[in-house]
């Protein structure tokens, strides 16, 4: 089957803890302390590759993680950095916190490569924390914990134009018609089960086109495969309704536009709202019979309220050439901007949401100088960047969104007054 989602658990990787040692050589019999500082965890990193147009390789295996960094040495010695895993998908790609479906990155469009969870920060090691009152210290820190996350991959096509249509309306004989796509075509009501992408070339441009999976009534409500289907439309443009105007099956193509769209406003209404065009198929299977034309009753319902109709045979070619023309036509009233998904969450700050425990305390040797500690603090300062300008205000927004602001304030802070945190030192301004 069409492999459209998939669920994984990534883990990046655990920074390597720093080193307790001391200088040993001949003739130096008091050496200081020399233990290395641990290397960086590995990141997880997703990355769109070109060659892959599914998620079949998630399907098997569900974990995914990065190498850990290794533990500082002796002799001032750096760990190793752990290796980074990158993991390919194909462009389309949405990347979504499995629980709460909040979009993490959207590979599409610029976006090729982004970094999901990074790796721990390696612990200093003990030649950072000798003083003048502490020329032995015995303490290095430890590296920063892996972050691990549960995500849900979902593909979702990046085409121009959407076909919709119920089974057997002749969606697949139209793709093999006007543009490159060979999808299997035949007489089966259990529809296609994979979006077939064309790309459709008229004598004033091209665009790409997806035939979108038969839908069936309670599709919105997940009915049969309607949430995997549905959600190929989310980024088309245009939405192409095929109906079987002939109604060689006793379909009514007025009805089943309706249904369609009730279909399309429950699951999303902004993409019902998408402009639409209506190819009524099968003409060359309409005999005058004295009863009322279905071409006339489709135009009666559906042109009024802004959406033409295009008499077409997908076996014979009649009315493809000026259905496709009005296709392009309408593309171009569109804004041309891909839809792409915006990040709603964010991994290194669900982080901290959790209510870990910290401590404020003046240094006893020095009143000017306040301690902030525990593992909310650690956690924090091993995932961000504190030299860029986005990781710095995050950094800011942490210590007053934490409370870190308010205790230091009550244990007696003042302006000039430093912060230390886990070999980290800041001057407090207000």
């Amino acid at each position: 089957m069409f492999a459209d989602r998939a669920k994984i658990i990534i883990r990046s990787g655990k920074g390597g803890d720093g080193h307790v040692s001391f200088r040993r050589e001949l003739y130096v019999p008091n050496g200081g302390p020399d233990g290395g500082d641990g290397g960086r965890g590995g990141d997880v990193i997703f990355e769109v590759d070109e060659g892959q147009n599914t998620l079949g390789e998630y399907r098997h295996k569900r974990k995914f993680k990065a190498q850990d960094g290794q533990e500082g040495g002796k002799k001032r010695c750096h760990g190793a950095d752990g290796e980074d895993i990158v993991l390919k998908v194909p462009e389309g790609t949405v990347i979504m916190e499995a629980q709460s479906r909040k979009v993490i990155a959207d590979m599409s469009g610029e976006n090729r490569r982004q970094i999901v969870l990074k790796g721990g920060r390696g612990g200093k090691g003990n030649q950072h924390y000798a003083t003048a009152t502490m020329q032995v210290p015995k303490y290095a820190q430890p590296g920063q914990p892996a972050q691990e996350l549960e995500v849900q991959l979902e593909l979702k096509v990046i085409a121009d134009v959407g076909l919709v249509g119920f089974p057997n309306v002749g969606k697949s004989t139209f793709l093999s018609r006007v543009t490159n796509a060979q999808p299997k075509i035949a007489n089966y009501h259990f529809t296609t089960l994979s979006p077939n992408l064309g790309v459709v070339d008229t004598e004033n441009g091209g665009f790409v086109i997806a035939d979108i999976p038969g839908l069936i009534e309670g599709a919105s409500e997940g009915v049969g495969l309607g949430h995997e289907f549905l959600r190929h439309i989310e980024r088309t443009r245009v939405l192409v309704h095929i109906v079987d105007a002939a109604s060689t099956e006793g379909r009514d193509p007025v009805d089943d536009i309706h249904k369609i769209n009730r279909e399309l406003e429950a699951y999303n209404p902004e993409i019902a709202a998408r402009p639409q065009l209506i190819a009524a198929n099968k003409i060359d299977c309409i005999f005058d019979d004295g009863e009322e034309n279905p071409i006339d009753r489709l135009k009666a319902e559906f042109e009024p309220q802004g959406i033409r109709v295009y008499p077409i045979s997908a076996v014979t070619g009649q009315g493809l050439k000026e259905l496709l023309y009005g296709i392009k036509e309408l593309l171009d009233s569109v804004p041309a901007e891909k839809i792409v998904f915006e990040q709603e969450f964010f991994p290194e700050e669900e982080l901290f949401a959790e209510n870990l425990p910290f401590t404020v305390e003046r240094d006893p040797e020095d009143p000017e100088l306040f301690i902030v500690e525990g593992p909310k603090i650690e956690k924090m300062l091993g995932y961000t960047n504190l030299d860029s300008e986005k990781g710095f205000a995050f950094f800011q927004r942490f210590l007053k969104e934490g409370g870190i602001l308010e205790e230091l304030e009550k244990a007696g802070i003042e302006e000039g007054n430093t912060v230390r945190m886990y070999g980290f030192d800041f001057d407090y301004y207000k």
